[in-house]
């Protein structure tokens, strides 16, 4: 199909969000496709938070239109995002460390059976779908009564991304998902990522790290005090191309001179 004809996932339109008489982000305009992982790169300070707070329904744009699979939207809450087929795995992931694996995994959804209002936990469907849809992402954990806080951060990534593809995502948002983990966990989570593309998810992978972000990216936005100020594809960009877009090129540069001439001869 000709990239041209796709319509995407998600969509920003020239918006902008202040507070007060501060502009956290400008004229921001992107957009994200089915089946696609797109990268919004950017530093401490850049406007990512702001930003994933606008997708997920947290904040409205000042100006600027949100669109939805084409369709113009205005979220009230997350709630309406979800409902949108939008889901946002935070840092925090919305995990009770010391409740099990298939609870967390059901947390806030929980299945019933029987009449009202003497209805139950069907802890049996729970146990079951929860093991299947997290086998289908690839993802093995043995003990499933084991409390999610004893698993791996990546493995807990892992879970988050399974559970919000189960409740019908269809744009997944991770707000910095390998910021915490090393470099094995880091390899699980950008596993996890590319599972989720190849079902058709339309990936938002917000990050400070170009190495991790061109390792699976398909487009890549790098946001700077508010403002986008670059766009690549995959095709037409290196890994070391858009570390130093990233770090600013020509500061870069004379950083690096700086640092060679003060340093011990």
């Amino acid at each position: 199909m000709n990239s041209s004809t796709v319509v995407p996932a998600l969509q920003l339109k020239d918006v902008s969000k202040s507070f007060g008489s501060v502009l956290a982000l400008r004229d921001i305009s992107l957009h994200v496709d089915p089946g696609t992982v797109t990268c919004v790169l950017g530093d401490n300070g850049a406007g990512k938070s702001t930003l994933i707070k606008i997708l997920s329904g947290v904040h409205k744009p000042s100006q600027g239109q949100l669109l939805v699979a084409g369709q113009e939207r205005s979220f009230e809450s997350p709630r309406d995002a979800l409902g949108a087929g939008i889901a946002t795995v935070f840092q925090d992931l919305a995990t009770v460390p010391l409740m099990s694996v298939w609870r967390n995994f059901f947390l806030g959804n929980e299945p019933l059976s029987g009449v009202r209002p003497f209805q139950l936990l069907n802890a049996g469907f729970a146990k079951t779908t929860c093991r299947e849809e997290l086998l289908n992402m690839g993802i093995d954990i043995r003990d499933l009564e084991q409390p999610v806080g004893t698993l791996s951060g990546g493995e807990r990534q892992a879970v988050a991304i399974a559970r919000a593809v189960y409740f019908g995502a269809n744009v997944l948002i991770l707000d910095e998902p390998t910021s915490a983990l090393g470099v094995k966990q880091s390899g699980v989570v950008l596993k996890y990522i590319l599972q989720a593309r190849d079902r058709g998810i339309a990936v938002v992978f917000i990050t400070h790290n170009p190495h991790h972000a061109h390792m699976v990216g398909d487009r890549f936005y790098l946001l700077n005090r508010g403002a986008l100020t670059n766009e690549f594809e995959r095709a037409t960009v290196t890994r070391e191309e858009l570390v130093k877009a990233m770090a600013g090129g020509a500061e870069l540069e004379a950083l690096a001179h700086e640092l060679e001439s003060s340093a011990p001869r």
